[in-house]
């Protein structure tokens, strides 16, 4: 009895424990979530007149974040936008008195590409300084607004693709020339066929030169005149405007769908594209490639050095010593391995392979700078120790009578080993691989070092062959949080955006584990009726 009680005992501090985290863990994805959705909802814009003692009166428009009261009167906490010309968009103002306010039903709010936004009101739209005139404005915005966004996207398709896809063809074709010149094989003919494909392709390109360039006249032909609360007019170009909307006169139908939009543009556009200052899917793309490459990397040597230790290895002094070596490793700090990545991995074997394949291009690096190939090789290693201590767990828990009863019907040990030993482990490979996707996309330290950047001009994966360029830097939501939170010019107006993006890296890593964990679900029911 006395036994059994502690049992109990030991079973409600485990049922408080767990309970305890699955609390905190539900606590942190509601903080994540209400303050970084507000970033997307429409905000009310209020309009204040501030009477100080002496002088003139002084007005304010935008959106409240807080106003305060105390002692010697009123403190409010106003996002007033309007960041390139009317300096700094987030202002505290103390006033003796309360301040009249209204909320006027025409304030519109420019979001735009940069420069945070813009509040005001709309006054007209010009077409090469020609007033457009339309029974309805706001459908007219709206229409040109498209079609300029329309413009905008086959312009980026244009730089990013089909001139990417030239460049590259031009490329190859000098490093074929060099390479004849070289053997002493570019004879007249073969110079004349050069000439020629060079010709075609450089007249390809300035055609498409020419086609950019009209693009983007075109979709800067329109400007949108905003007055602020100050009576000044500001031309704003619409290639600068992502969206627009009257927050003051919106229903809740169109606030959801608002919301919805704004939250879709945050996944899915590309700063490096124009679309917006904000957008996080570079970022989403490189979080989520790192991972699956590190994943294709750890995992095998992983398994392998695990099934050594257990399986070939034996107890003696040698497999003593890894084992501590490979618990000491899982204890060292990431940035230590930022360090080594950087030196062994992008300094060393980088620099060897751009001296022996790529000594055309010196004193440009190819793969002796920090990229997306050596980001990965340097976390496969940090979490390398993770995937050799469960797996040989998992191989420690298969009973040696299935591996007696291989041998005795007449396989070999490594037709056991491929056969009935492995395939019974994959649940403890995934509960690795699980561990080191949990690390690895939360790491930041490391890549800053190795291939991590504020912002880049291509993915990591376009349509150049060879599609997957492993020597590219890339983007990380990690260090894009670390970015905003700290290093941002304008910290208060991205504060929501740091949380939207700590809660989308926490919903990545959530759904890769989760996907990991169906898999290892389906294979562990799979094999449990091969250990009874």
């Amino acid at each position: 009895m006395k036994a059994m009680r502690q049992n109990d005992r030991w079973r409600w501090l485990t049922a408080g424990a767990v309970a305890v985290c699955l609390l905190a863990f539900t606590l942190l994805i509601g903080l994540l979530a209400w303050q970084g959705m507000r970033a997307f909802w429409p905000q009310l814009v209020d309009q204040y007149l501030f009477q100080p003692p002496e002088g003139d009166p002084v007005m304010v428009l935008g959106e409240t974040l807080q106003r305060q009261r105390h002692d010697s009167g009123w403190r409010y906490w106003v996002k007033t936008g309007n960041r390139d010309f009317s300096p700094p968009d987030f202002r505290v103002i103390d006033s003796q008195s309360r301040a009249k306010t209204r909320r006027p039903a025409d304030v519109i709010v420019l979001q735009r590409r940069s420069g945070g936004n813009a509040y005001g009101w709309f006054i007209e739209l010009r077409e090469d300084n020609e007033v457009l005139t339309a029974r309805d404005r706001d459908a007219l915005l709206h229409q040109r607004l498209q079609q300029v966004h329309g413009q905008l996207r086959q312009a980026s398709h244009i730089r990013r693709i089909e001139m990417a896809r030239l460049n590259a063809q031009l490329e190859n074709l000098q490093r074929q020339a060099e390479r004849q010149q070289l053997k002493g094989e570019f004879s007249a003919q073969r110079q004349s066929e050069y000439d020629a494909n060079s010709a075609a392709l450089q007249r390809n390109f300035a055609a498409l030169g020419s086609q950019l360039a009209q693009l983007q006249s075109a979709s800067h032909r329109d400007v949108l005149v905003l007055r602020d609360v100050q009576g000044q007019d500001h031309l704003i170009p619409l290639a600068q405007i992502v969206a627009t909307w009257y927050p003051n006169n919106m229903s809740l139908g169109q606030k959801m769908q608002h919301f919805l939009s704004q939250l879709w543009q945050f996944v899915s556009d590309n700063p490096a594209a124009g679309e917006s200052e904000s957008g996080a899917f570079p970022a989403i793309f490189g979080t989520v490639l790192m991972v699956l490459l590190m994943s294709v990397i750890v995992m095998p040597l992983g398994v392998v050095a695990a099934v050594w230790l257990h399986e070939y290895a034996g107890r003696n002094a040698l497999t003593r010593l890894v084992r501590i070596a490979v618990v000491n490793l899982a204890g060292v700090p990431s940035i230590v391995y930022g360090v080594f990545g950087l030196g062994f991995f992008v300094w060393l074997i980088g620099g060897t392979i751009d001296q022996i394949f790529y000594a055309r291009a010196l004193p440009n690096p190819t793969f002796g700078t920090p990229g997306l190939l050596w980001a990965a090789l340097t976390l496969a290693l940090l979490t390398l120790p993770v995937v050799i201590v469960a797996t040989e767990e998992g191989l420690s828990r298969i009973p040696d009578s299935l591996r007696q009863g291989s041998l005795a019907l007449g396989a070999t040990q490594a037709e056991t080993l491929w056969r009935v030993v492995l395939p019974m482990a994959v649940p403890a490979m995934l509960t690795g691989l699980i561990l080191a996707v949990a690390r690895a996309a939360g790491e930041t330290a490391p890549l800053m070092l190795v291939g991590v950047v504020k912002m880049v001009p291509e993915l990591p994966v376009d349509a150049v062959f060879p599609y997957l360029h492993l020597d590219r830097k890339f983007m990380h939501l990690g260090f894009q949080i670390y970015d905003l939170a700290f290093q941002s010019p304008n910290i208060d107006a991205d504060r929501p955006l740091v949380y939207a993006t700590a809660l989308l890296l926490v919903v990545i890593i959530l759904s890769l584990n989760l996907l990991a964990m169906a898999l290892r679900h389906r294979l562990r029911e799979r094999y449990r009726l091969m250990t009874h």
